[in-house]
């Protein structure tokens, strides 16, 4: 089944990949913007089907992996073809991109599938997983396997019955709980065991994050600042730098903040205006940044600045490992020349988000990364891979965590005598969540294991994080359905889950700018 229905939509992702190169030919990918994201989503749903099937090829003797399967290629196939959602109110369509004769032979070749009833399917599949069976998830692998149970007994004890009090108190993730984290080697997973840290692989990773993440988003967040600073400083640091700094993040006694976001500039790096003065041994640094998060309790800036005035774009820009004091609820910003005010935010929190001034902040001589000017913008792109798979898993977490939502209260909540889970509009919404959050998952891995063999793949990287991030958004959509009037009440957990799982559609990344980033790198992969 999925051989041939895979050759056949690659067949179609190729014609579109032919059809999008000829309108570039005339015009720019900014003014073929739709078509350039829609065939980025085709090429994302081909992509996830591939990881589908390999996850398939894997396991299998689990009853509900078929079911999973057959239903990502129905409803995925059918998308395509009818209507593929980018956005909430926005589908990609065949003839969108002139591919209305190319959409008549993949129907024709899918048409098994594409036609079929899949109501019993989503019957069946709804009815195992209320029945306590689920995918199989396993790696094979016995070290892999250990690290998911630990973690999952990690969340279930430490973190899914505080999540939501902390989440409505506006709270800090305790003290105590990331000391916890931090003995289990949150912080340092990535980072080479000779600087103190586990020298495991972006999988490891996603497994951690995505564990974390399934009880709440900030957890789950909490070492996302960590791999950013540990990956910027292994890759790009001075022996002494790493010497210093890897040892500390991976411990957990150094909690880094990712300082990059200004206020005007968004995902336009190049107009970057925060500077950066070498003045009398320090660097003196004067701007404003924005969205970042951790900023108070955090111990060590990753700060992203113009240290070259002269040069425009990202030529100028330049990395520094700023240290700062942690800051107190009394006093958030005790360093001199660095004032912040808190953003308040829907959810994402645990660690709060902040505006950032600087006026005169200083830090030491060699805070600048590698030791060389100009080379911050190269620095940030090596991290953008990592940091979306991250982010791609932390989706899958929270996608995971309101499917539990929601068939936790369709098996409880009783209506006309009976649990709503019986009813096949509630049980739809719980077997095609689970289809995608299956999807999701095996695409996130993929682009895992892609990181690790060394080769670029800010392709793959954005992939999954433009998949996750929208399964996310409608699981959490669906499992708040499930609750009616109930999950529109704050007391309720899969409200806080909604408010965490919007976000993940904007951060590292917005969804639009992951479809650009594909369309570009796909078309340049072919030439």
């Amino acid at each position: 089944m999925s051989a041939a229905a895979l050759e056949a939509a690659h067949a179609y992702l190729g014609e579109a990949r032919t059809a999008l190169a000829a309108r570039l030919a005339t015009r720019s990918i900014d003014q073929e913007q739709r078509a350039a994201h829609g065939f980025a989503w085709i090429a994302t749903s081909v992509a996830a089907l591939e990881a589908v099937s390999a996850w398939l090829a894997q396991n299998g003797e689990n009853p509900v992996d078929a079911l999973v399967a057959q239903l990502a290629f129905a409803e995925t196939l059918a998308q395509m073809l009818g209507g593929l959602p980018m956005g909430q109110n926005e589908l990609v369509r065949p003839a969108d991109l002139g591919l209305t004769e190319a959409a008549q032979r993949l129907r024709a070749a899918v048409a098994n599938l594409v036609e079929a009833d899949c109501a019993p399917l989503r019957a069946d599949l709804a009815a195992l997983l209320a029945a306590g069976q689920w995918p199989g998830e396993s790696f094979h692998d016995a070290e892999l396997d250990t690290i998911r149970d630990q973690f999952r007994r990690f969340t279930d004890a430490e973190i899914v019955p505080h999540a939501h009090k902390w989440h409505l108190a506006n709270a800090l993730i305790p003290d105590a709980t990331v000391a916890a984290m931090a003995d289990l080697g949150t912080f340092g997973v990535c980072i080479p065991e000779q600087y103190g840290g586990l020298g495991l692989d972006k999988l490891v990773m996603c497994v951690i994050t995505e564990e974390l993440s399934r009880g709440w988003i900030g957890a789950g967040s909490l070492g996302t600042r960590s791999e950013i600073a540990g990956e910027l400083i292994v890759l790009g640091g001075t022996e002494a730098q790493k010497a210093h700094w890897l040892p500390r993040i991976a411990s957990g006694e150094v909690l880094p903040t990712a300082v990059f976001t200004e206020p005007d500039t968004g995902s336009d790096l190049g107009a970057l205006q925060t500077r950066a003065r070498l003045i009398e041994g320090q660097w003196v640094i004067d701007g404003a940044k924005t969205w970042i998060t951790h900023a108070s309790r955090s111990d060590l800036m990753t700060l992203l600045a113009r240290t070259l005035p002269d040069q425009t774009g990202y030529g100028g820009l330049s990395m520094l490992l700023v240290p700062k004091p942690r800051g107190t609820e009394a006093d958030p910003f005790p360093a001199k020349g660095l004032t912040g005010s808190e953003i308040e935010v829907l959810g994402y929190r645990g660690m709060r988000e902040y505006a950032l001034q600087f006026d005169g902040l200083t830090a030491p001589a060699d805070a600048l990364l590698g030791g060389e000017q100009g080379q911050g913008f190269k620095h940030l792109m090596r991290t953008f891979e990592g940091a979306r798979i991250q982010t791609a898993a932390r989706a899958v977490g929270v996608a995971r965590r309101a499917l539990e939502l929601g068939l936790d209260y369709a098996q409880n909540r009783k209506q006309f005598g009976k649990a709503i889970v019986a009813f096949p509009r509630v049980a739809d919404k719980l077997a095609m969540s689970l289809v995608d959050l299956v999807m999701a998952r095996e695409l996130t891995y993929a682009a895992a294991r892609a990181k690790v063999t060394g080769k670029r793949c800010d392709i793959e990287a954005g992939m999954a994080k433009l998949f996750a991030a929208r399964t996310a958004w409608s699981n959490a959509d669906a499992a708040l359905q499930i609750h009616g009037g109930n999950g529109y009440a704050l007391e309720y957990e899969i409200s806080r889950v909604l408010c965490d799982a919007r976000i993940l559609n904007i951060f590292e990344g917005a969804a639009e700018i992951q479809a650009h980033v594909i369309a570009r790198g796909l078309l340049a992969n072919q030439n």
